[in-house]
């Protein structure tokens, strides 16, 4: 049986004799694993961070708008627009089940948005309650997005986006004493009923959600009297089955409006579902390419294992000899310069990952005001990075020891006796 007390005893003697040697090669495992871990943590942090920036436009939905016929059609010009009335929403949601939430948008840009003496052009959006969960327009604490009341009563109510807000009040006036407070847009009154929270929106169109005013659609319908909707957004019930709902709706819009289904300028779909798909499968890619970089510094640092784990194997041939002599067996003699291999890695290691776990906290407990620094996320040492770091260290560690320990088990017992 291998005696594990024995290995600890010989390794502790090797480390004294090597202090130098052995400082080094611990050193670039230390090195070795905060490469890698350190990498994964800002891959992985730079993932959250964006992943959050994306779903500030909303999670899994789409946006629709008309375009115009390119092709002629069934007796019908081309040149012709395609634009969404009313009751276009009523409409594909009886037609297409696989539709959880759909609402129309009313755009209008350049609008006087002004609070007493402080007055700014902004843009103003007509919106449907879902708006609310499809979008991410959620409201501070204190206030409200607009609800169904508000669409059947016409109110004149507006829910401002978080930097509309500090222009408008001030930047240090508390959301719940900007509610109930009266704006005009356009020169019209409207009282606020909530204020955007901030978020980081990473996709957008018409511009970002902090800096537009959001009223109810009915309201300005019947203030503007637009006709047509800007856009569409869509949220399908089932995530994996977003192709089919955006051919659907193209199927059933080319059959009200009149256009030949496969004439691609006539409906424009941003499919934001597939997007995160990609944008998910890109990361993954730039995760593993920085593996890969930590991966061969560590690679480098094992190296220095199994060159320190030679020369030990050098200076213990007349031991080994002994023991072999002595009917110690091959596995044993084999075994013991392994485990010597993984001391090694396993001490370099932990360091490396304490080392990492500190920089990791300190960089998450720094309170980042810079608007870029914030794109970037926290880094983030999860439990598959653990695991990743670990395995990797295992392999190094056993391939380190194993070459080395293969040369200290060939000795031959006779010859070694013999050796200086």
């Amino acid at each position: 049986m291998l005696n594990i007390k024995l290995v600890f005893k010989m390794f502790w003697r090797e480390l004294r004799a090597q202090k130098k040697r052995m400082f080094l090669t611990i050193l670039g495992i230390v090195w070795g694993t905060m490469s890698i871990t350190m990498l994964l943590a800002f891959g992985d942090g730079l993932r959250n961070q964006l992943d959050i920036n994306q779903k500030g436009m909303g999670e899994g939905i789409m946006i629709v708008w008309g375009g115009q016929t390119s092709i002629p059609y069934k007796g019908l010009p081309r040149g012709r627009p395609i634009r969404f009335e009313k009751d276009v929403v009523q409409f594909l949601k009886e037609r297409i089940p696989e539709i959880e939430m759909i609402g129309g948008e009313y755009t209008r840009w350049g609008q006087s948005v002004a609070n007493k003496n402080k007055m700014f052009n902004r843009m103003v959006n007509g919106v449907y309650p879902d708006y609310e969960i499809m979008r991410n327009m959620i409201p501070e604490m204190g206030g409200r997005f607009i609800n169904q009341l508000d669409m059947d009563l016409k109110r004149r109510v507006v829910f401002l986006g978080n930097e509309l807000a500090d222009d408008l009040f001030g930047a240090n006036i508390p959301r719940e004493e900007i509610v109930g407070q009266t704006i005009e847009i356009n020169g019209m009154k409207f009282t606020v009923i909530g204020v955007l929270k901030k978020k980081m929106q990473m996709g957008m169109y018409s511009g970002p959600d902090w800096n537009r005013a959001v009223i109810p659609a009915t309201t300005f319908h019947g203030i503007y009297g637009h006709r047509y909707f800007h856009n569409l957004v869509v949220k399908p019930r089932d995530l994996n089955k977003t192709e089919f709902v955006e051919k659907r709706i193209v199927e059933e819009l080319s059959g009200k409006y009149k256009f030949d289904p496969d004439d691609e300028s006539t409906i424009g779909v941003w499919n934001f579902i597939e997007n995160v798909k990609t944008f998910n499968n890109v990361m993954l890619g730039m995760q593993i390419f920085f593996g890969l970089i930590g991966g061969l510094t560590l690679l480098v640092a094992g190296v220095g294992v199994a060159n320190i784990m030679y020369v030990a194997v050098k200076e213990r041939t007349t031991e080994i000899g002994i023991k072999m002599a002595l009917g110690a067996k091959r596995f044993q003699v084999m075994a013991q310069f392994m485990l010597e291999a993984l001391l090694i890695a396993f001490i370099g290691g932990a360091l490396g990952i304490l080392f990492s776990v500190i920089i990791t906290k300190t960089l998450g407990a720094i309170d980042v005001n810079n608007e870029a620094l914030l794109w970037l996320g926290k880094p983030n040492i999860s439990t598959t990075i653990a695991i990743i770091t670990a395995s990797i260290l295992g392999i190094i560690g056993l391939v380190s020891g194993f070459f080395p320990s293969r040369k200290a088990a060939s000795v031959n017992p006779v010859e070694s006796l013999r050796y200086e």
